[in-house]
């Protein structure tokens, strides 16, 4: 099996690049959807009518699995640096094979004791994204193919909880089921889209020489890493943790969200998701036409800001009453995206390359996706122990507007802090180039000199 995979991927490196990076870009969609379908199909049920410590029963269901998730990315700091590119597709395979079994014991065990389940469900999947990512990160193409990868995030979302309301409303099958079956129905697309994952070759010398070679990180390393570009990975931290909430608020509670604003359809989800991709799809994978590595950086950044100000924008005209709820939704959804998306595809790979880090996207991430996760089950406790009476839609319009001012400022700073941070060693660069590139080759790559 191995010398068959290894004749194949031999055969697929010769492909076109492009060809290749199309490849690459539907498998790791299709692979990250089905992955979806084990982890959010249960947010398509709404489990009325039950609580437990004074809390509702589907908050607790969101925060077991948001918790296992929040322990997952911590621990990913540390795996999904250190992990080896040999083992991915069999740990993508085995930690999705536990959610899916803990879904089938949440239909089983009855409530509340199912609860649990949902923590053991949540814990594995949140190592599958660094996991997916590792195929795609170094090339030249990192930018579509992750930004295909990416659209995952909004669509599979939509697409899931529609598959999952279908089984319910068309098919009458029971809620506490209907997870484990969801993700039965993506099984064979799962399998099919890691064994396409596994045929892609390693970068070739030209993407090691415009993205900076990527490797395993060792504790000193990444302890190195962090305090070389503190500043700005905490400016980055504020601003991906409120995303990440208000994403996650969306994500969890949409249907409602939609129910408070008066809008119910099984459609709406997959509808409005569908746009937000789209426009996400074209706006990250153009990047990829930005050689030079620090305005691609800086672009980046502008992106960023222009969702967090969105985000805000729409929300105020909404509260004014200048637009209808669909209008609100989609523009805060696409504000949303356009902030949360670039730092799970392209923030972190034009980093590492316009400083010429020797590094990987994966641990920084995973950082970054623990302090997330971790203020979004915060979030959610306060919210049911403090205010549980504010209504969903409520409680994401006040949520959304905190992001679009304080994501707005800190992603100005964090552009201002980067852009200096490069600037004084510009000039000494091509000079240390020129003078070690015969003696050091490309072990000057560790510096973290800034490449355009």
């Amino acid at each position: 099996m191995i010398k068959l995979m290894d004749s194949l991927r031999a055969k697929i490196a010769k492909w076109p690049y492009s060809l290749l990076s199309i490849m690459a870009a539907v498998a790791s969609f299709g692979l990250y959807t089905s992955m979806y379908a084990f982890r959010k199909a249960f947010a398509a049920g709404t489990f009325t009518g039950q609580q437990y410590l004074h809390i509702d029963y589907k908050v607790w269901l969101v925060i077991a699995q948001v918790v296992g998730y929040t322990f997952s990315k911590f621990y990913g700091i540390r795996f999904i640096a250190e992990v080896n590119s040999k083992n991915r597709a069999r740990y993508i395979l085995t930690l999705i094979g536990i959610a899916w079994l803990a879904l089938l014991a949440f239909a089983i065990v009855p409530a509340p004791f199912n609860i649990i389940f949902l923590f053991v469900n949540g814990f594995p999947l949140g190592l599958i994204w660094g996991l997916v990512f590792g195929y795609l990160e170094g090339r030249r193409s990192t930018e579509f193919m992750a930004a295909v990868l990416s659209i995952s995030l909004i669509f599979a979302s939509g697409f899931v909880k529609t598959v999952g309301r279908t089984l319910l409303n068309v098919f009458h099958v029971n809620e506490y089921h209907m997870p484990f079956l969801t993700g039965a129905i993506f099984v064979l697309p799962l399998l099919l889209f890691v064994f396409c994952m596994e045929l892609m070759p390693a970068p070739t010398a030209e993407d090691q020489k415009l993205r900076t070679k990527r490797s395993p990180m060792n504790a000193a390393e990444r302890k190195q890493f962090l305090i070389r570009f503190l500043p700005g990975i905490i400016l980055t931290i504020i601003i991906y943790v409120l995303l990440t909430i208000m994403r996650d608020v969306r994500d969890n509670f949409e249907v409602e969200i939609w129910a408070d604003l008066g809008v119910k359809s099984n459609s709406i989800y997959t509808n409005i998701d569908s746009i937000i991709s789209i426009i996400v799809l074209v706006a990250m994978s153009l990047l990829i036409l930005v050689k030079k590595n620090l305005k691609a950086f800086s672009i980046i950044h502008l992106l960023i800001i222009g969702g967090c100000l969105l985000v805000g924008v729409s929300t105020m005209l909404f509260t004014m009453k200048l637009i209808s709820p669909i209008s609100w939704m989609t523009m805060a959804g696409l504000g949303l995206y356009l902030g949360y998306v670039p730092y799970n595809a392209i923030f972190f790979e034009r980093m590492i390359a316009t400083f010429n880090y020797k590094s990987n996207v994966g641990f920084i991430m995973y950082v970054a996706d623990s302090m997330g996760y971790l203020g979004s089950v915060s979030i959610l406790l306060v919210r049911e122990l403090g205010h549980p009476n504010i209504s969903w839609g409520h409680f994401f319009q006040q949520g959304v507007m905190i992001v679009g001012l304080v994501g707005g400022i800190c992603g100005v700073l964090s552009l201002i802090y980067f852009l200096q941070s490069a600037r004084p060693s510009q000039n000494s660069k091509l000079k240390s180039q020129n003078e070690q590139a015969g003696l050091l080759g490309n072990d000057h790559l560790i510096t973290g000199n800034p490449i355009n």
